[in-house]
């Protein structure tokens, strides 16, 4: 069996679109180009999502490490 350690699943979400969630209940979806040992994330075309729907866009966004909750895959 192979070891997976959570910097294998970050890489390899690089480059493609995820959703994040943050503290509070706030989802963005967008491209992940970056991260850091932090967890801070930098998604670009990224959009507000509200009950699974696009609530606006904001660009290129910084998330804060501390406030992530979650990164998982999104189409």
């Amino acid at each position: 069996m192979t070891d997976r350690r959570p910097f294998d699943a970050l890489n390899s979400a690089l480059n493609n679109n995820v959703m994040i969630g943050l503290k509070g209940g706030v989802v963005f979806r967008g491209i992940m180009v970056s991260y850091d040992v932090h967890m801070n994330v930098v998604l670009e075309k990224a959009e507000m999502m509200v009950n699974d729907e696009v609530k606006k866009g904001v660009g290129t966004i910084f998330l804060r490490g501390d406030s992530v909750v979650y990164i998982s895959p999104s189409i």
